[in-house]
């Protein structure tokens, strides 16, 4: 920190003194014009869930944050994994992963850049479902194996009480899985 000061301080002084110094180039991330593959709700969807696992919130995902991550989401990682992982996406070459550099991971997933075995590949597969591609049914077949993965209640079959005023009214037994599962 103090020799980025140092540093904008010593170009302001060469300004001061009427050197031609080289003008200063931000960019400015923005993931809606950068990724146009994702849909809006897919890249909050994204940031919701890379704001989850940056416990510091320093708006990076270090390498005890992406170790907490996979452990979290069932494929827990080996030192070497999780260091090689960071690898694949640190364009910046800081050792963590920025937001910018969370997406470049479902980017490399969707266009098939990822070994099918490596720890991206698992945390993309890990963090996805399309509705889409998989259907309503594939999608309640995959919420229903993570439930029952984390040991919550076994899922009730499917039966509606059909009223004449609702008929999509959930049984007794439903209505307390969903609320268990809340």
């Amino acid at each position: 920190m103090d020799n980025d000061l140092a540093a904008k301080l010593a170009r302001r002084e060469k300004i001061n003194e009427g050197e031609q110094v080289p003008p200063v180039v931000t960019t400015v991330f923005n993931p809606y014009t950068e990724f146009k593959e994702f849909t809006r709700k897919q890249i909050k969807d994204f940031e919701k869930m890379f704001k989850t696992y940056d416990v510091g919130g320093d708006h990076f995902i270090d390498f005890m944050e992406l170790k907490l991550m996979m452990e979290k989401l069932g494929a827990p990682q080996t030192h070497l994994g999780l260091k090689e992982m960071i690898a694949k996406v640190d364009e910046d070459f800081d050792g963590k992963i920025s937001f910018r550099e969370f997406l470049l991971i479902f980017r490399k997933a969707a266009a098939g850049e990822l070994e099918e075995d490596s720890g991206l590949s698992q945390l993309a597969q890990l963090t996805e479902i399309s509705v889409e591609e998989m259907g309503v049914g594939g999608a309640k077949d995959f919420f229903e194996a993570k439930l029952t993965s984390y040991n919550i209640i076994s899922i009730p079959k499917a039966s509606c009480v059909c009223t004449a005023d609702d008929p999509t009214v959930l049984n007794p037994l439903q209505t307390i899985y969903f609320m268990v599962a809340i």
